[in-house]
């Protein structure tokens, strides 16, 4: 197994203990949605397994005038789309196997894009489940803050980053916000 499977394996089994230990972590951390850069358009991610929830927070940048937005994978090598929604609206299962809204949304640009991740590092760094979707979406979006959203007990010293990695701008947890150099 290479080293950054490993990391991953790791990481999973310890965001899940977090998740277990904290469930009330995502409140907290949409409590402190406001320290958050401002993004007129905000992408978030439905959760999956011990994935830091984004519904409380959802509903709190909406309140706050936001227009929400959900990733959507179309083909598993490309970059994805963004696609409107709210909480509420219907959701299916995109190419990946994500919650995703339905075609007849309109695919919108977010200006601020929150991401699930397994690690970050006070440097922006972020271990992701491998497949490689957020930072091809990055790439293709650089205009967009990269923004990590996760349990605060997912921070590492330092990430050993690839060519291919795209640092984040900053991090929401349960503590607050985090702004990258």
């Amino acid at each position: 197994m290479s080293d950054k499977s490993q990391q991953r394996a790791d990481m999973r089994t310890r965001r899940k203990h977090l998740a277990g230990r904290n469930p009330e972590a995502a409140a907290r951390a949409a409590d402190h949605a406001d320290q958050m850069p401002k993004g007129e358009v905000v992408a978030l991610y439905r959760a999956m397994g011990s994935e830091l929830d984004t519904d409380v927070l959802a509903v709190a940048l909406e309140a706050a005038g936001r227009q929400l937005c959900l990733p959507v994978v179309l083909e598993r090598d490309a970059p994805m789309i963004f696609r409107a929604w709210s909480p509420g609206e219907p959701l299916e299962l995109d190419a990946a196997g994500c919650p995703a809204p339905l075609p007849l949304a309109q695919t919108v640009d977010p200006d601020l894009i929150l991401t699930p991740l397994l690690a970050f590092d006070l440097f922006g760094g972020r271990l992701g489940q491998g497949g490689g979707y957020y930072d091809r979406t990055f790439a293709e979006r650089p205009h967009a803050l990269r923004i990590g959203y996760a349990y605060a007990g997912q921070a590492v010293d330092r990430l050993a980053l690839e060519d291919h990695d795209i640092r984040l701008h900053g991090v929401l947890t349960e503590n607050g916000y985090t702004a990258f150099e």
